[in-house]
């Protein structure tokens, strides 16, 4: 097995002749015929062969660990037992073992001094305190040469649950205190080491204070910092830097990625908090103050990471095969496509090289600047505050109401056979459709009605995932006519070929297409100036990224003075992708794995279940595919946008999500209803949920598996897993504007079930109920919330 770096040094040897080999098929294939054409009429009995070279080299660049890890199905956070036999060691998985390990757990922060206005500098500032919690138990070494006093052993605890007793070790210098460090991380060798923002403060602070002193930390503790990367690694430890998980994972919008931000938004108090200036003289003149606060970082970082990164990030580290480290630190695309890789691999199928993008694509003989797919249809209908107290006016459609009154025993037998799962005939009370059928007879006959409202938002559980279940979705499943003549499958009548529609958007320069290439055979012949004023070197022996970056600033500046223009206004295209319904179904199968784990709650892996879809566009995706998520988002968009057709007609839609709508509807509006079995099993079902039935429209009645591998014979059956779900009803709604100039807004929405608790309506509340606005938009909001507030609090009684 090759490691990354001589599979890439293989690839460079090989890629040259790649190159060459697809640049010249069709020339070989013309002198073959020619030889084979003169050998037949010459009466020669043998027709002539080429040897190709290598068309390409696959897999060249997955590093080593991660090779190892997915051939011999090994994962971070399982039990194995090791046993030696001979050269080789053996590690057999405990599927019995299911406790997650009791690693040592070491969080630590610490404090240095500055000078005035300035970022502490490692070079001469020095490090005050280091705070720090092993396995709950805290422990603070105190340099004297900064601080004013001794400090004697505290407690610091926030809440009960986050308990901080402080040992306290007063040292003389800041050498002393390194060592006490480095000492006492030797003793109990904590196997994860735990910062926020280490990376870039604490862990090269500690480097560069502890080279001053000569010391290497590397040989001390084994932690060496990667400048290139920007991270701080160890062999045998892990450092998970919670940071980076709030960057990625937490939801929290920048302006609130702070440490004091985060503990406040998922640990629920306030931190201790002191002006970065003070800091040098609170050390010297309140230095029990300076103490407090060091140890309440050090808190806030250890029970951040014991509550959400710890189960989060060892949750995934079971099934992606990477480090932990790396599964902190990548992003979720990254993390998408190891699962792929995983599933790939036990499929049987070779994975593809790294997407490249043609630089030269033409759009009616244009040149494309960017191309894309129009994504999901997001827009704000109404807009003010909605209350479930305060009566609404309805204008409905006696027609909606009446085809609803036809299609109900349609409606009411699917819920209970195909989303229940129950036998019709079973049911005892189906008398409750009498009860429906009588409030939709109300509702046709009296359709100017003003009453109470319920607010509810109706949205497609994990819409864009089974848009891709339902439809056998998957990068390689994306064919054109040419794959299909060449395919085995391809008979008349055949049923394997799904076609859907998708958007495409492009923009072109406003050169033609000649105008281009006269330009590009210019340019070539030129001295190009590169690196310095007096560095010029010919066109030819730039690299590829500098000819298309200088033969577009060329194109550039001709198309604005030839056309005052540089690109044409964007272009909009339906087109329609073909899907084969019988290719390896690895990729559906790695999200039909996340949809079920993530159907058990495991949030972790909500993250990467979301990534499917958004993979397929990421640059250098290993499985792109724009058609793809064009069909998906398109998909999606056209089940919103007939969703808000009957909505429309029977209530009043308020705003379009990429997964949802929210509305309200009458009061008086059929809400659940629970039939029971002869068994005794009881089914509760949402009318608002069942007439929202989209199976009729969005089943793949082509949707194909292979029963017999060797025979290759398949069976056709139906598939639909896109269903609505019901949120609701809420007591308010609130949907802002743009107070400056009275335009609909698209984002800020603020709903919740039980408002006699508190309506949160700062400018940048978030807690997963809350999406923030414009800053604008969030300004003018701040000086409504108290009046909101009042008709909360009103509304609550």
């Amino acid at each position: 097995m090759l490691n990354q770096a001589q599979g890439l040094s293989l690839q460079g040897s090989v890629d040259p002749v790649s190159r060459f080999h697809h640049s010249i098929p069709s020339l070989v294939q013309f002198y073959i015929s020619l030889l084979n054409i003169h050998c037949w009429m010459n009466m020669v009995r043998y027709p002539v062969y080429v040897a190709y070279p290598p068309a390409d080299l696959r897999e060249y660049d997955v590093p080593y660990h991660v090779r190892f890890a997915i051939d011999n199905d090994v994962r971070c956070g399982q039990w194995y037992n090791v046993s030696v036999s001979g050269s080789d060691v053996l590690l057999q998985r405990r599927e019995d073992l299911l406790q997650r390990a009791e690693v040592h757990v070491c969080a630590f922060d610490i404090e240095t001094t500055k000078l005035p206005l300035k970022f502490p500098d490692a070079e001469y500032d020095t490090v005050m305190m280091i705070s720090y919690m092993i396995d709950g138990q805290g422990y603070l070494i105190i340099n004297r040469e900064c601080i004013g006093e001794d400090i004697e052993d505290l407690e610091y605890t926030p809440k009960p649950e986050f308990e901080g007793n402080f040992r306290v070790k007063n040292v003389p210098t800041e050498l002393d205190l390194l060592k006490a460090w480095f000492a006492h991380m030797q003793e109990v060798k904590p196997g994860i080491y735990v910062t926020y923002n280490g990376d870039f403060f604490d862990w090269p602070v500690l480097e560069k204070r502890a080279a001053h002193h000569g010391i290497k930390m590397n040989e001390e503790i084994g932690f060496q910092c990667d400048n290139n990367q920007g991270e701080c690694r160890a062999k045998f430890s892990c450092h998970l830097d919670c940071f980076a998980w709030v960057k990625r994972d937490s939801y929290l919008p920048q302006g609130r990625q702070g440490l004091k931000a985060v503990t406040k938004a998922k640990l629920g108090y306030d931190p201790l908090e002191v002006n970065p200036e003070d800091m040098v003289c609170f050390a010297m003149e309140q230095p029990q103050t300076m103490a407090s606060y060091s140890v309440s970082d050090a808190v806030a970082t250890y029970y951040l990471y014991m509550t959400y990164v710890h189960p989060f990030i060892f949750s995934l580290a079971t099934i992606i095969p990477m480090s932990p480290d790396e599964v902190l630190r990548k992003g979720s695309g990254t993390l998408c496509e190891m699962l792929l890789m995983v599933q790939a691999f036990k499929g049987n199928v070779i994975c593809p090289n790294k997407h490249q993008a043609d630089l030269e694509k033409f759009y009616n003989n244009r040149l494309l600047e960017s191309e894309t797919y129009i994504g999901g249809h997001v827009e704000c209908l109404e807009t003010g505050v909605f209350r479930s107290d305060l009566p609404t006016k309805f204008q409905l459609e006696p027609s909606a109401y009446e085809q609803l009154i036809g299609n109900l025993d349609r409606d009411l037998q699917y819920a209970i056979s195909v989303e229940g799962k129950l036998d019709i005939g079973s049911v005892t009370n189906y008398d409750v459709k009498d009860a429906i059928k009588q409030k939709l007879v109300s509702l046709r006959d009296h359709p100017i009605r003003e009453e109470r409202p319920l607010i509810y938002h109706l949205d497609v559980a994990a819409m864009y995932p089974n848009i891709i279940l339902t439809n056998r979705l998957q990068p390689p499943s994306i064919v054109t006519d040419v794959n299909c003549r060449a395919c085995d499958f391809n008979r008349p009548g055949k049923n394997c070929l799904r076609k859907l529609e998708w958007v495409w958007r492009g923009e072109t320069y406003m050169a033609k297409k000649n105008d281009y290439y006269h330009i590009k055979r210019q340019i070539e012949s030129e001295l190009i100036q590169s690196g310095g004023i007096a560095s010029s070197k010919p066109f030819l022996d730039l690299s590829k990224p500098e000819h298309l970056l200088k033969l577009k600033d060329r194109l550039k500046k001709y198309c604005q003075k030839a056309h005052k223009r540089v690109v044409d206004k964007p272009i909009t295209e339906v087109r329609e992708a073909g899907i084969c319904m019988r290719e390896n179904s690895f990729y559906v199968d790695s999200t039909k794995d996340m949809v079920v784990l993530y159907d058990s709650l495991q949030l972790a892996h909500k993250s990467i279940l979301n990534s499917f879809y958004g993979y397929v566009m990421h640059k250098g995706a290993r499985w792109y595919s724009m058609e793809m998520a064009g069909v998906v988002t398109y998909t999606g968009a056209k089940i919103i946008q007939n969703a808000r057709l009957l909505v429309e007609k029977i209530g009043r839609p308020l705003e379009l999500d990429t997964d949802g709508i929210w509305c309200v509807l009458p009061g008086f509006c059929p809400e659940n209803f629970t039939f029971k079995t002869k068994a005794g099993k009881k089914l509760t079902i949402s009318y608002p949920c069942v007439m929202l039935d989209v199976a009729r429209n969005n089943t793949n009645d082509q949707y194909q598996t292979l029963k017999d591998p060797v025979n290759k014979l398949y069976t056709t059956h139906g598939e639909c897993s896109i269903e609505f779900e019901v949120d609701g009803p809420y007591k308010l709604l609130f949907r802002g504007t743009n107070c400056m100039d009275f335009t609909l807004a698209k984002g800020n929405l603020d709903r919740y079930k039980n408002i006699s608790t508190r309506l949160r309506l700062g400018p940048f509340e978030e807690d997963g109920l809350v999406r923030t606005a414009s800053t604008e938009r969030q300004r003018q909001q701040v000086l409504m919330s108290q009046n909101l507030l009042d008709l909360a609090n009103h509304a609550g009684h």
